[in-house]
């Protein structure tokens, strides 16, 4: 029997559960189709999974010069099974948290394969959902008065590198190993290949990165690519850039090796494990998009500022339209959907706020403008930095590499970006990003009175700095 719906949403991830929420509190009739669970690639592959790995690296390379703070820890060991096994506690209780949010929302979820079916007896224009349930039974079929499709990504591989879970892994199988690997070569040094660097080096893996681009993380300030590629060498991280890898070089044996064209001459590295880390792409197969008149473009769903596709009762969001492909846009996209849908009239979202974070060891983390794209926008800009170095706070927390660094128009004084490496700059990211939406100025940060000590002293330091009124730099 056909089920009628408000809106069904195809994918049960970040982007897709919080669009059911908005949804039920405006009193829609709602459903979600989830192939796998309910949380997705973020709470499942990605976010949380990869942060709780992250967090017990952190803890196990700071117990291990835990007498710099004058406590003495003998044979301090680690047991990666047990670091697993905490992983899948906190993702478990966090999954809970999500199944008890739908059951509160009386939002139903059918757990399988949905497909958008074209015109039928059902309906006269696509949209209706063929749901293939995963326990076996018969196909559901849902009719709704519109469909969101938040369907998410996977990771991307190179052609010629096949991932086999053993000696080729992407970031999927890599959260699932059940022990460390000695050595391992990374194959892209971007976001998520510097979280697996600089995790798995803290864990005491020899860790060799091989990015295509001529600086790793090459979307960050240039200032603060230099930071992380002095902090990475620092650990130990043999970096190379300007790599250019041969994916007909792979070999597999005991080991994995691989060669790159560097600087003109070919080079081999061998490892006992190879991690592609090469971006995401959108997962758009086989949901009967092709029964639609849904345009895609480079991979992705084209939509507009409302996330409406060309079937204007269709929209996408989230990683599926390509963007900055991160859990939190994901989560902003759905509600402006669901409102738009429900004529609420939101505020398309700004994407110049929007904070973006790296939680490798430093933290990076940035919102607008970096130096060399506001020039290229036509602005005069002034920047302003300063140093963790002079911040009490980080000294006592014994982690004072990096800084942070304002963009300033130096005609209008407006802020056009923030650029943050170094302790805990993944929360100190939000006071940027609120002064990015209520288009504060330097001015106004160096007045708002920061807490002493505090790291948060840094962000009305660098303001100061702009100024040309620094106190302590």
């Amino acid at each position: 029997m056909a089920q009628e719906y408000d809106i069904v949403i195809l994918g049960g991830g970040t982007g897709g559960y919080v669009a059911a929420i908005r949804a039920a509190q405006l009193g829609l009739k709602t459903a979600i189709v989830e192939k796998e669970k309910l949380g997705g690639t973020c709470l499942h592959k990605g976010c949380i999974p990869s942060k709780a790995l992250l967090r017990s690296a952190e803890v196990y390379s700071t117990v291990k010069r835990s007498e710099e703070f004058g406590v003495l820890a003998s044979d301090v060991s680690l047991s990666f099974t047990k670091v697993q096994e905490r992983k899948e506690k906190v993702v478990e209780q966090l999954y809970k948290g999500v199944q008890h949010l739908m059951k509160k929302g009386e939002i139903d979820v059918y757990q399988g394969m949905g497909r958008i079916l074209g015109p039928s007896i059902f309906s006269p224009l696509p949209g209706t959902v063929s749901v293939e349930m995963n326990n076996g039974e018969e196909n559901e079929m849902l009719i709704p008065k519109s469909v969101i499709v938040a369907t998410g990504s996977r990771p991307k591989t190179l052609s010629g590198i096949e991932v086999d879970g053993q000696y080729v892994l992407t970031s999927d199988e890599a959260l699932t190993m059940e022990q460390l690997p000695t050595s391992i070569l990374i194959v892209g040094g971007g976001v998520i290949g510097i979280e697996w660097a600089s995790m798995l080096s803290d864990f005491g893996v020899d860790v060799t990165v091989l990015e295509y681009a001529n600086r790793i993380i090459p979307t960050e300030d240039v200032d603060i690519s230099k930071e992380m590629q002095r902090v990475m060498k620092k650990k130990g991280i043999k970096l190379v850039t300007g790599a250019k890898v041969l994916s007909d070089t792979l070999q597999k044996s005991d080991t994995v090796s691989i060669s790159a064209e560097v600087q003109g001459e070919v080079k081999e590295y061998k490892a006992d494990k190879l991690l592609l880390s090469v971006g995401r792409q959108a997962n758009i197969e086989g949901i009967g998009l092709e029964n639609t008149e849904i345009q895609q473009e480079r991979g992705v769903i084209k939509t507009n500022d409302y996330y409406q596709t060309k079937e204007s009762h269709i929209y996408a969001i989230g990683d599926v339209i390509g963007g900055l492909q991160l859990a939190h846009v994901a989560s902003h996209e759905g509600i402006v959907a669901v409102e738009h849908i429900a004529d609420k009239n939101p505020l398309p979202i700004d994407y110049s706020h929007v904070p973006t974070c790296i939680y490798s060891s430093p933290e990076v983390a940035k919102v607008g403008l970096t130096e060399a794209e506001a020039g290229e926008k036509g602005y005069k800009v002034k920047t302003g930095k300063f140093s963790f170095r002079a911040i009490g706070k980080a000294l006592v927390f014994g982690e004072a590499d990096g800084f942070i660094k304002m963009v300033v128009d130096e005609d209008s004084d407006d802020l056009l970006g923030v650029h943050m490496i170094g302790p805990h700059v993944t929360d100190l990211i939000s006071e940027a990003g609120l002064a990015r939406v209520l288009d504060a100025t330097p001015w106004e940060i160096a007045h708002t009175i920061h807490p002493h000590p505090s790291l948060s002293e840094v962000m009305g330091e660098a303001a100061l700095v702009t100024l040309g009124r620094a106190i302590h730099g």
